[in-house]
């Protein structure tokens, strides 16, 4: 991209440089499929927490805060007319990627598929490929920055060795979407001078990025959950949406790193952060001491229990 040509991360590739199969795999992992996070690790805890459902808003914003991903998602999602599919969708592929050991490259390869032929024309007059190694690379990218940001306030500020171990797991998690490590930075250090670059040069407030923090945005009731709560909850709709529009909208700005929301321009005040620290002090207390079942995910729960068995079973 021209603007981004220059960055120590995901290089500035045309079209071109995506193929119809998309990014291929590295070079030393082709012929293997990756490997996922490891079992134990900072990932297992963190993305299967029922906390780390309030970090992901933060990170969806800002990927469309991208102007080629923000098109891509503009003309190309079905956001509008099926948000809560969309959103079970892309929870479901985050958790296999660090869950599903085998079934994880083959989500990886699903995805690739999928956005074989999403591409088009950005607002500033660029063309895009969603395949383009500097977009899908920038997808990818800003979960790091809001994992590392959130976990302070939701669950506790990470070691300099966490945040480490953290980066690490999730360039696996990239080469198992078909990143190459030439289009991500290697290191936390490398990172934070491209994710500056990237604030600086091509972040803004797309009309996605403007939809998902309004709170009068239209939105279906939800057509998930058990058959006998849905009718319910499309009676009570008019009257549950704006409490939950306004908290979605306070979430989403408040969980995103602080020079991120000052590069799309989110407005955000001191008296907005006492609430936030407020609630994330709550729920630090709170979600430790709840069991298991309700503490994670279904699939990070199912995962974790067949790796504790497996080391017991082992010694």
């Amino acid at each position: 991209m021209s603007s981004a040509k220059d960055v120590q991360g995901p290089q500035a590739r045309g079209p071109e440089a995506a193929p119809g199969s998309g990014p291929e795999l590295p070079a030393r992992d082709r012929g293997a499929d990756p490997e996922p996070p490891p079992p134990g690790g900072v990932l297992w805890s963190l993305s299967g927490d029922i906390r780390a459902l309030l970090m992901l808003p933060a990170a969806l914003t800002l990927q469309v805060a991208h102007p080629a991903v923000g098109a891509g998602v503009d003309e190309h999602s079905v956001f509008r007319t099926d948000p809560w599919g969309r959103g079970e969708r892309s929870l479901r592929s985050l958790q296999l990627w660090v869950y599903g050991g085998e079934q994880a490259a083959e989500e990886g390869r699903r995805l690739r598929v999928l956005h074989r032929t999403i591409r088009g024309t950005d607002t500033r007059g660029r063309r895009y490929h969603a395949l383009t190694p500097a977009n899908y690379a920038w997808v990818h990218a800003t979960g790091f920055p809001v994992y590392q940001h959130a976990a302070r306030y939701l669950i506790r500020p990470m070691t300099p060795a966490q945040e480490r171990a953290l980066y690490a797991e999730w360039l696996q998690v990239g080469r198992i979407l078909g990143i190459h490590d030439r289009d991500m930075p290697q290191t936390v250090e490398e990172f934070w001078p491209y994710w500056k670059q990237m604030l600086t040069e091509e972040i803004e407030a797309t009309t996605v990025v403007r939809e998902l923090v309004d709170v009068d945005q239209p939105v279906p009731p939800p057509d998930r959950g058990p058959w006998p709560l849905r009718p319910v909850l499309r009676a009570l709709w008019p009257v549950l949406l704006p409490p939950l529009a306004r908290f979605r909208r306070f979430v989403t700005i408040g969980l995103m790193p602080p020079d991120a929301r000052a590069a799309v321009g989110l407005p955000w005040s001191a008296e907005q952060e006492k609430r936030l620290r407020r609630m994330c002090a709550v729920l630090r207390v709170v979600v430790p001491v709840l069991p298991e079942r309700l503490r994670y995910l279904p699939r990070a729960r199912a995962a974790r229990a067949a790796w504790a068995a497996e080391v017991r079973r082992n010694g």
